[in-house]
């Protein structure tokens, strides 16, 4: 076995742990089945469970077993942590799609075959036939209802109104570590650092009926310096479906990230040996770009494959350095005659034309490198003498146009 407790820690992932030294020793010594869980609330995973992917990759790499849990049941309800509203109630269609589409990216990190082969399980495989009456005698009266509305997940919700619906919330996903334990020898849940009041829900409910072998980790969230979570662009959450976010999109994300980021952006989500994260991290000034540029292709390439990020490299080689082709950047057809603030709501640069008009009057915007003054100007034959038109705005985001 690998010394992948120590690893996970000189990367900086863990954060919390239920029993510190034995989960040590279990990690380095044994080889264990440990779970992971997604609600399947969209059709895509994001960037903020990216380090959960790389977490279970590296666990993986060690010798461990996933189970990757999707909460198909779970997401019926709606997990009411880091929640001020309660979240949509979904379909089971609804579930079971985005469930198909987690798989597909889940297997971009983790092996199916194999000794240590990872598993996907659905958890409204057996929480939908739960009989309500003999689960709430059978695991309900195990909690208490005053040590629940104590734990942080459930705080900021008591002033707006806690459903009883959310409330059950941490029994179900307590229940799954019990059922994974008991099904596969599950020794170990994993989550971010804000799953650590549901986490402790499920070890110390396996520890409740008898057994003493349930351990709870929880890993950082992804963050800035500044304590901001990642993964926040203009248009929304940066996800890993290209159809949602281009893979030069998300190189651009990575590449403009602060200096002060590199470190943790580097040691979380690449598997850079931490020996040239180090060095990387330490480098000053402009050459700490180069850092940025090796960041951005490394995690393009693990979401996207290398072709992808080879293209996204070039395209912004080509914006920013005056080197290679402009094919791949973000391209959008324009109408004939479009006026500059539609132009700008088409690329997304801004949701409405009042927001465009104030990208012009601020001097936020260019069109093949001339500023932008008039907010009534129109784009005609003369911008794409080339076949094509630069929008900019600001220093790093840009998009072809094309007629």
């Amino acid at each position: 076995m690998s010394n992948i407790f120590e690893e996970l820690t000189q990367r900086g992932y863990t954060e919390q742990l239920t029993h510190p030294e034995e989960i040590k020793n279990l990690l380095d010594n044994e080889s264990i089945s440990f779970y992971i869980g997604f609600d399947p609330t969209a059709d895509s995973l994001h960037v903020g469970h990216f380090i959960s992917l790389m977490v279970a990759s590296h666990m993986q790499k060690a010798g461990h077993r996933p189970i990757i849990l999707i909460g198909g049941g779970t997401a019926t309800i709606g997990d009411p942590s880091g929640k001020t509203d309660m979240r949509r109630m979904m379909s089971r269609e609804e579930i079971d799609h985005n469930v198909e589409c987690f798989k597909k990216q889940i297997a971009k990190f983790l092996s199916f075959e194999g000794e240590n082969a990872a598993i996907i399980v659905n958890n409204a495989d057996w929480l939908l036939d739960l009989k309500f009456i003999n689960f709430a005698r059978e695991i309900g009266s195990l909690f208490s209802v005053n040590k629940m509305l104590a734990a942080e997940c459930y705080k900021q919700r008591m002033e707006r109104g806690l459903t009883f619906f959310e409330l059950s919330y941490m029994l179900m996903q307590s229940y799954d570590f019990l059922y994974l334990h008991d099904k596969y020898g599950c020794k170990l849940q994993m989550g971010g650092n804000d799953q650590w009041s549901n986490i402790l829900g499920g070890v110390d409910l396996i520890r409740r009926i008898g057994h003493s072998d349930s351990y709870g980790l929880t890993f950082k969230l992804l963050t800035t310096k500044e304590g901001k979570k990642m993964g926040k662009t203009e248009k929304g959450a940066l996800w890993l479906d290209a159809t949602k976010t281009s893979p030069y999109d998300f190189y651009q994300y990575w590449r403009n990230i602060d200096d002060a980021d590199v470190k943790t952006v580097l040691s979380l989500l690449t598997f850079l040996p931490m020996e040239k994260v180090e060095e990387f991290s330490n480098l000053k000034d402009e050459k700490i770009n180069e850092a940025k540029k090796v960041a951005a292709y490394e995690i393009t390439k693990l979401i996207h494959g290398e072709e992808e990020a080879k293209k996204a490299e070039e395209a912004s080689n080509a914006l920013f350095g005056g080197q290679g082709s402009l094919d791949n950047m973000p391209t959008a057809t324009v109408t004939a005659n479009i006026s500059i603030l539609d132009a700008i709501i088409q690329v997304g640069f801004a949701p409405s034309k009042g927001q465009a008009r104030q990208l012009i009057t601020q001097g936020g915007i260019s069109l093949n490198d001339t500023k932008i003054s008039d907010t009534n100007y129109i784009l005609s034959d003369k911008d794409f003498k080339d076949g094509f038109a630069i929008l900019k705005k600001g220093k790093k985001s840009y998009y072809k146009l094309q007629k």
